[in-house]
């Protein structure tokens, strides 16, 4: 799949989906669907038959524009450029409830893992929470879990692929680190502080949701069901083909090599991906009822997944 675009925000090809997934127009139209998703290894293996026609829907065509997430969830938040289908930190979700809901399948849920905080120095849980920490944006998951572990803590926003790097440097005595890094912070020379991941399973015992898909309201019951059946194939299909999906995703893995780009993509694309769960439904609502009653949610969440 070519590229193009600003380091920001890029546009896949585009190519038709055809038939399969049973939608119907008498009309004879196609009705494109816009898809927004991070640049990962972990979405890229997600999308990957939707993106080359593997999973195909009569009616409607699919078009992929790949964008980091912070920039995704200020873009739904803000209404601005929005997409049919966008990839969001959990934590964006209550800002832009009125006009998405959830996507029963396509979440990314740490089972006792999850973004870390890391360092050039071994510092204590207590000595973290009072150093000037690097974090990825202010409406990511990573964020919010930061804030629930320590709530006075002073951070400043870098790109999230900026962060080792400027830690290493010395700009920051800390970094929040989320995608790939969680592999490849200590071969880079920096210590594990804390995973917020297994900070938050033994605090909640539930498992920490890190981001998901949501699906513009405004498409209507009948789009949105046979879109989401699309989505939820098209990850079945990943898992049903690892080796050619991995293969594919493999060019969005940032340097990684393939064994970890396959680790990485294991831990979050997986059978939650398929289906959230009870318990990681409970989950979502948790984490964000934590987050409104701690102040660092302004709205209150309405969950809302359809199907």
């Amino acid at each position: 799949m070519s590229v193009v675009g600003t380091p920001a925000e890029k546009r896949a090809e585009e190519t038709p989906a055809l038939e399969d997934n049973h939608l119907s127009h008498g009309n004879g139209s196609v009705r494109e669907i816009s898809i927004a998703h991070s640049p990962d290894s972990d979405d890229a293996f997600m999308f990957y038959a939707l993106a080359t026609n593997k999973v195909r829907v009569s009616g409607l065509r699919f078009t992929h524009t790949l964008c980091d997430i912070e920039t995704l969830n200020q873009k739904a938040r803000d209404g601005n450029g929005a997409y049919d289908v966008t990839a969001i930190s959990f934590h964006a979700y209550p800002y832009i409830q009125d006009n998405y809901a959830l996507l029963p399948s396509g979440g990314s849920v740490g089972d006792g893992y999850g973004p870390m905080i890391v360092a050039a120095q071994g510092f204590s849980q207590s000595q973290i929470k009072r150093k000037r920490i690097a974090v990825p944006g202010t409406l990511t998951t990573a964020y919010l879990a930061l804030k629930l572990f320590a709530p006075g803590i002073e951070t400043e926003v870098v790109p999230f692929d900026q962060i080792i790097p400027q830690v290493l440097e010395g700009k920051y005595e800390a970094g929040l680190i989320i995608h790939e890094g969680q592999l490849t912070y200590s071969r880079a020379g920096l210590q594990r502080i804390v995973d917020l991941g297994k900070w938050w399973l033994k605090m909640t015992g539930l498992p920490l949701p890190l981001g998901g898909n949501a699906i513009r309201r405004s498409l209507g019951p009948e789009l949105t069901a046979s879109v989401s059946r699309a989505l939820r194939d098209s990850i079945q299909y990943a898992l049903d083909h690892r080796d050619e999906a991995l293969a594919y995703a493999m060019q969005f893995a940032r340097d990684v090599e393939p064994q970890l780009a396959d680790k990485f993509v294991g831990m979050y694309v997986n059978e939650r991906t398929l289906d959230y769960g009870p318990d990681g439904r409970e989950a979502v609502r948790r984490l964000l009822d934590m987050g409104h009653k701690a102040g660092v949610i302004s709205r209150e969440a309405r969950v809302d997944f359809v199907g």
